[in-house]
């Protein structure tokens, strides 16, 4: 899925999607019960949860949650602090010297809003993270977003929109749009 896509449920392409939601689930439930120091273990699933060795000197500490892995860009020197959740379908990139707080979430795709779609397309869009960025815990980015060097999200914001560099973002008060 590419940037701004719809997907249709129940394709072939979604149904490829889905087996590697399983694959991608046992993986995780498997490297989060793993004894912290076992280091040989934790890198031989992450090797098979992102197709490809972790770049040097990455650190994640579990448990980590990713439905898809395949998608998930890390380069080197990125720090993933305990209980994050990458929904990488879409793609999630990593750029050098990031680093995410706990219990940050990055979702790359969901549904259409118009309930007639809503059960038969997923939406979405990559997500773009450069370098030296910081993201605090409990930070929420969403599809398509794009997040500029040196910036810093702040615990707790929900990222919708992109993000200039050097630059810091808060903010996740909702907003009543009508009432009943």
């Amino acid at each position: 899925m590419s940037d701004n896509h719809l997907l249709r449920i129940h394709s072939a392409e979604f149904q490829s999607m889905a087996e590697r939601v399983l694959r991608a689930t046992e993986l995780t439930s498997r490297l989060n019960v793993l004894p912290f120091e076992d280091e040989e273990g934790k890198s031989a699933l992450f090797q098979q949860i992102l197709g490809k060795p972790l770049p040097p000197r990455v650190t994640i500490y579990p448990p980590f949650y990713t439905d898809h892995g395949l998608h998930l860009d890390l380069a080197e020197r990125v720090f993933i602090n305990q209980n994050c959740t990458f929904l990488d379908y879409a793609g999630i990139r990593l750029g050098e010297r990031v680093m995410v707080g706990p219990k940050a979430t990055f979702i790359t795709v969901g549904h259409p809003v118009d309930p007639e779609e809503r059960r038969g397309w997923l939406s979405g869009g990559p997500i773009d993270v450069a370098e030296n960025v910081w993201i605090g815990a409990g930070a929420t980015i969403l599809p398509g977003v794009s997040i500029g060097r040196d910036a810093v999200v702040a615990a707790g914001a929900v990222v919708a929109d992109d993000v200039p560099p050097a630059t810091l973002v808060t903010g996740s008060k909702a907003t009543v749009h009508r009432r009943w």
